[in-house]
């Protein structure tokens, strides 16, 4: 290749780089180091996708007792208890929904299993299954409140949002925890 002709695609490359190091920072963002799910922008960006072509559920997840949790055991225990969660709801959801983590010990996911009611209730075993850490079992105790989107007088993930969240408090105040709660109206 000539000198000029170098000069004319010297900026090119450079703009083409500077744009592949600018999606992966911008994917990057979207996605939590820890557990590698979507964070709230990318999840909220991509169940906005999903709930216009689903008849979906939303669920909002909070671990019961993190702090005692990561007090007990250390935060790395803390740490692999977000881990196994992410993975337990990633895996329920499966090609059924998107899981995203909001922050701290909350989660979120949308759904459109046929069968949610079965499929919630294996979602709750799974996630209050003791997990292993370093050869011992640990305690993992969540608590999940669902809002089915139909049931609002206008669907919309804002809403179904604030709605799984009244159920999830909900379901924190029972006696015991490690419950569900679903909203209907």
């Amino acid at each position: 290749m000539d000198p000029q002709s170098l000069a004319l695609c010297l900026p090119f490359v450079g703009w083409a780089a500077h744009s592949g190091l600018l999606t992966r920072r911008l994917a990057t963002a979207r996605r939590d180091p820890l557990t590698g799910l979507r964070t709230r922008a990318g999840w909220t960006h991509q169940a906005e996708r999903f709930i216009r072509r689903n008849d979906s559920v939303v669920l909002l997840l909070d671990l019961d007792g993190f702090k005692a949790l990561n007090d007990t055991y250390g935060h790395a225990a803390g740490d692999a208890a977000l881990a196994t969660t992410a993975a337990r709801l990633t895996a329920w959801c499966g090609r059924h929904g998107i899981a995203g983590r909001l922050g701290g010990d909350e989660f979120v996911a949308v759904h459109r299993h046929p069968d949610y009611s079965r499929a919630l209730d294996d979602l709750t075993a799974a996630l209050n299954t003791p997990m292993t850490y370093e050869g011992q079992e640990l305690p993992v105790s969540v608590s999940v409140g669902s809002c089915r989107l139909a049931n609002l007088p206008l669907p919309s993930l804002r809403d179904a949002l604030t709605a799984a969240d009244a159920a999830m408090y909900a379901a924190k105040g029972t006696t015991g925890r490690r419950s569900t709660r679903h909203i209907t109206h």
